[in-house]
């Protein structure tokens, strides 16, 4: 529950912001000063695209050196006192060129604590994780995610129905922030009886005096590269499919962004329980990297036939569901078994340094980037199916990382 919950909090409030940046946006950064939008535009890429990665180090660093515990423990605390103050934040009108600065400043500290928040729930889980279910206890990081991701929807579709446009404007969207900060009240009262396991106790008390950052980047500076090029690549197919997906639909007038969207959203309560259930598949009975890679190159595979079938059908309903469900399906097996699969590919010493560094820029930064990539090679080439060639060419990437890979998933843990 612990690591559960923490992921809940950063991916509720990731949802609500996203889904309602349209409604924030006037009350902040008003068309008539570019000051302050251009305040805005920094200040949000900041957040997005340089505080995970600093956050990735800082955070993976002081929980090889302090422990796990003591690390979850404040990257919850970080993510939910700013999502409090979110919702209680001044409007330009009232405080001028303050209002975006606050805001600015709440989205640096949440960004930083992202960086830390997932790596260090995930590494924690599968550590402390009962022999043999090390894949099943480490989903629960991403069950997190995306129950987190479908609150935090839910949420801003709750208050965008119930009220109007003006009351929406005026106070209403400040609801769901309020009540994230309440879930992340929940979460630290959880998190506050965390204590770091005794395999890390043990090895604290041996530990040498090297960096575990500089570690990761010398001594196991092949862990750490392998660890990047799959994260990058994994992530790459995740934006594609649970991002850029509606979007192309709407793009290519295949469907309506509502519909599409929709879609993509139900498909997540599938995705959720398939998770631990593949997850118990690479504990058991056929060994995690091979487990990972397999359905990577499964999608490789389907992947343009699968865009193909939905353009050449004018977008129909069941094209567009079945296409969703079998790439979300693929997907649900290394989302499910990855972060066993990362926390196994390092050692005790620095593995939450590795494992966040890579984790955070191959996920948060490549992956980041791919609707514009996405997007860019279709205006560039002309071609309707280059993001299903893009998908197919990083899942393979993502194979052959893996097979570079050691597979650790029947031994115990460096």
């Amino acid at each position: 529950m612990a690591g559960f919950v923490g992921n809940v909090v950063e991916w509720y409030d990731f949802a609500v912001y996203g889904y309602l940046a349209g409604v924030i946006a006037p009350v902040f950064f008003p068309s008539g000063n570019p000051t302050a939008a251009l305040i805005g535009t920094y200040g949000i890429f900041a957040a997005g695209f340089l505080m995970r990665p600093l956050g990735a180090a800082v955070f993976g660093w002081f929980g090889d050196i302090f422990g796990r515990a003591r690390t979850m423990q404040i990257s919850v605390t970080m993510m939910a006192l700013p999502t409090l103050l979110l919702g209680m934040l001044p409007s330009y009108e009232q405080a001028g060129m303050l209002a975006p600065a606050l805001l600015v400043l709440v989205r640096l500290i949440q960004g930083l604590s992202v960086g830390g928040e997932f790596s260090s729930s995930a590494t924690y889980l599968v550590e402390t994780a009962p022999k043999g279910k090390r894949g099943l206890t480490g989903s629960w990081a991403n069950i997190g995610s995306m129950t987190g991701s479908l609150l935090g929807v839910g949420a801003a579709a709750l208050v965008t129905n119930a009220f109007d446009a003006q009351t929406l404007d005026d106070w209403a969207w400040r609801l769901p922030f309020l009540g994230g900060a309440i879930l992340g009240i929940a979460a630290i009262s959880i998190r506050s009886t965390l204590h770091n396991s005794e395999r890390f106790r043990r090895h604290h008390e041996a530990r040498e005096e090297t960096s575990p950052l500089l570690q990761a980047f010398t001594t196991n500076r092949r862990e750490t590269l392998l660890a990047l090029a799959f994260a990058s690549s994994y992530g790459t197919c995740y934006y594609i499919a649970f991002v850029y997906l509606p979007e192309w639909l709407s793009a290519e007038e295949l469907m309506s962004r509502g519909t599409a969207l929709l879609i993509n959203t139900g498909m997540m309560l599938l995705v959720i329980p398939a998770m631990p259930l593949f997850a118990i598949i690479g504990d058991r009975w056929v060994r995690r990297r091979t487990w990972i890679a397999l359905s990577l190159l499964l999608l490789a595979i389907v992947a343009w036939p699968l865009y193909a079938w939905m353009l050449d059908s004018g977008g129909s309903l069941t094209a567009v569901i079945a296409a969703h469900a079998l790439a979300f399906l693929l997907l649900a097996v290394p989302l499910g078994s990855a972060p066993a699969l990362f926390v196994e590919l390092f050692p005790e010493s620095d593995r939450l340094s590795g494992y966040s560094v890579a984790f955070n820029l191959g996920l948060g930064v490549f992956g980041g980037l791919t609707p514009m990539i996405a997007a860019s090679l279709i205006a560039t080439t002309g071609v309707l199916t280059a993001p299903a060639v893009y998908l197919a060419i990083t899942a393979s990437i993502a194979v052959v990382a893996l097979m570079l890979m050691p597979d650790r998933s029947r031994e115990p843990l460096r």
